[in-house]
């Protein structure tokens, strides 16, 4: 069986807002491959983070993958103006999108983002299967291994069950993990089959940024299946 490839994101919400574009091509000169953005709007979240205008601002500065997750009640909204501003992935919250999915994943794909969908600590991984197996499938599913919101939470080692479930069942998807995510914890994400890390404070924290990111990306491809 063929693995899946090791994408480490570090979450731009840890990094210097005032130079994001510097921040961002230092992230990616040490090794990460995707840039992690994380959209909330206040309501699905209690915080307000960043939204199109941030994305267009830096999409200027990098040809970086830029994952962007929308913490949002109503994501359709934000797809045409996610796309415009040049955002590379879409991923939605399964809970806001029980009714419109179908609908909203095939918006995603004609801008020409990469559809995911996101599920809450407290959302059960069952949700997501139809959206994986639709006949216009996410690409992408991302476990929060905390409550969406607020950065520098503990790992919640509990949510692995479903990166396990997940993992069995599509063993060519990619995975995402976010929260809590660091030399500590990255072992059990990898061996429960997570290939997408999203890391903030423990890759920005540290005093070497660069050495964090090969720790997270050796540990996925230890992990994975040999071909």
């Amino acid at each position: 069986m063929v693995g899946v490839s090791p994408k480490i994101a570090p979450s731009m919400l840890s990094s210097d807002f005032a130079n994001l574009a510097a921040e961002a091509k230092r992230m990616i000169d040490l090794g990460a491959n995707w840039l992690h953005m994380d959209i909330m709007d206040g309501h699905f979240v209690p915080n307000l983070t960043i939204g199109a205008p941030v994305i267009e601002s830096l999409r200027k500065h990098t040809n970086a993958y830029l994952d962007c997750h929308l913490m949002v009640t109503n994501p359709m909204d934000y797809v045409d103006q996610m796309a415009k501003a040049g955002a590379s992935g879409f991923t939605f919250h399964v809970e806001v999108a029980k009714e419109n999915w179908q609908e909203l994943v095939k918006k995603i794909k004609s801008t020409g983002m990469r559809p995911g969908v996101a599920l809450k600590p407290g959302t059960p991984v069952e949700q997501v299967y139809p959206l994986v197996e639709g006949t216009d499938p996410v690409e992408m599913v991302l476990v929060m291994t905390v409550e969406p919101g607020f950065g520098g939470q503990k790992f919640m080692p509990n949510m692995m069950d479903k990166v396990r479930a997940l993992r069995n069942k599509y063993p060519t998807l990619d995975i995402e993990v976010d929260g809590g995510l660091g030399p500590s914890t990255i072992d059990a994400a990898a061996a429960a089959g997570a290939n997408c890390i999203v890391a903030g404070s423990s890759v920005f924290g540290a005093p070497e940024p660069g050495d964090v990111i090969s720790l997270l990306r050796a540990s996925v491809e230890k992990a994975q299946p040999s071909t």
